[in-house]
């Protein structure tokens, strides 16, 4: 491997690991905002996610289309793309927890009010 080569490597691993550790935080902080009944401030951190996992996602796309064919993958590769790629998982998961929340936070409401009369 030339060293250009291995740089472009170097800087696509971090990038995929910079992006999908700041998509997983933005997808926790979307968590955080939810579990305080604050869902506008978690569909934005959500959506910031997204985009931390796109910009991931373009740099995964990069590695996968500079592999030469006769190259097994490294350690750091596989990881970096495992994080990304765990990142995701989790975000979609986060997404679910967040709709339950909503629902709680409803219902928590409907209660209060029924409490009421």
């Amino acid at each position: 491997m030339s060293e250009e080569n291995k740089f472009d490597l170097e800087q696509i691993v971090f990038n995929l690991v910079l992006h999908g550790g700041n998509a997983r935080g933005k997808a926790y902080d979307a968590l955080d905002a939810a579990e305080n009944g604050d869902f506008q401030l978690a569909e934005k951190c959500l959506d910031d996610a997204d985009e931390e996992f796109y910009q991931g996602h373009d740099y995964q796309n990069k590695l996968i289309q500079g592999q030469m064919d006769n190259e097994t993958p490294n350690f750091l590769v596989i990881h970096a793309q495992d994080q990304l790629m765990t990142a995701l998982a989790e975000k979609n998961l986060i997404k679910r927890e967040i709709a339950l929340y909503r629902k709680v936070n409803e219902l928590e409401k409907k209660i209060e009010i029924l409490m009421k009369k």
